[in-house]
């Protein structure tokens, strides 16, 4: 017995990333049926490469389907209100139901203030937190007709502990816990439940491509090194970032009927990133005060 066993999931965003490790936790735990959905193209406002591509997406299906769970994969825009009612469409026509709503897509880029213009804050609020409610809104009147399901909104850390350089990012992140209470409340009664996860930095393309590496260098060629301590200093537990694994593990109490009485939550998954004391981590301070050691008992050359 499977702790999915006879439920129907829609994972967006799940070409590659925590998307594609939901769809394949889940489907281990005996889902019997997966859609996924990705945009599978570039977004202007957005660096080259950082979606998903249609190979991305296919890979998944597969490694689904390997599992031996029924597998539909749909490239589909969360942005576009028709295509993700098309994508729910034909999820009821092969599968008949939905059970569990992952909403997981989103873009994150850094960018100091002044170098954010009103068409890159527009779109990543567009595709953070608006086309969260597009494909929510798309899924609502089916689990409304059954009188049950969970829908499950990947929020983060940020919307709720702001860094610098992701302003619009922690504003949509932000908008999704509110998106996710308000839309508890008016749900409860249908018996769907509506919850949120925050996962903290977490080892993803969103973290380990290139032009990210290369944000933390400070110029072209940054490395993995370049990001191992920022990220570990973000946590209490003593780990570089945290796997994709680690977030579906929550996805998966929050659709499962172990959360059967479970809504309206905030689920940090972020190593004790928003647990931490005010003030400099301890990481970071051990850092500091070995350079700072270093500085003060100079040795000969």
């Amino acid at each position: 017995m499977g702790r999915m066993d006879g439920k129907v999931v829609f994972i967006t965003g799940a070409g590659r990333g925590q998307g594609r490790s939901h769809a394949l936790v889940l489907a281990r735990e005996g889902a019997a049926g997966v859609v996924v959905t990705d945009i599978c193209e570039d977004i202007p406002e957005m660096a080259p490469n950082t979606t998903a591509t249609q190979a991305d997406l296919d890979e998944t299906e597969r490694l689904v389907k390997e599992i031996g769970v029924p597998c539909l994969a749909i490239k589909a825009d969360a942005r576009r209100s028709e295509e993700m009612a098309a994508a729910v469409q034909r999820t009821i026509e092969q599968f008949g139901r939905i059970d569990v709503l992952a909403v997981n897509h989103g873009v994150a880029a850094a960018r100091n203030w002044q170098d954010q213009t009103d068409e890159f804050f527009d779109a990543t609020i567009e595709t953070d937190l608006s086309a969260a409610w597009r494909v929510t809104k798309a899924v609502l009147p089916h689990m409304v007709e059954q009188g049950s399901g969970s829908i499950i909104f990947t929020s983060s850390v940020s919307g709720v502990q702001p860094f610098p350089t992701l302003t619009a990012y922690s504003a949509a992140k932000a908008g999704l816990i509110g998106l996710m209470k308000s839309l508890a409340n008016e749900l409860g009664p249908h018996s769907i439940r509506v919850n949120a996860v925050l996962p903290g930095a977490t080892g993803t393309s969103m973290l380990l491509d290139q032009h990210v590496l290369d944000g933390f260098r400070g110029g072209p060629g940054g490395t993995i090194e370049d990001v191992r301590f920022p990220a570990r200093a973000t946590f209490l537990l003593p780990v570089d970032w945290l796997d994709p694994e680690d977030i579906s593990h929550g996805v998966l109490f929050l659709a499962s009927d172990e959360a059967r009485r479970v809504t309206g939550v905030v689920l940090p998954i972020d190593g004790g990133t928003l647990a931490g004391a005010p003030g400099i981590p301890p990481v970071a301070a051990e850092r500091i005060g070995a350079l700072q050691w270093q500085i003060d008992n100079p040795q000969p050359r």
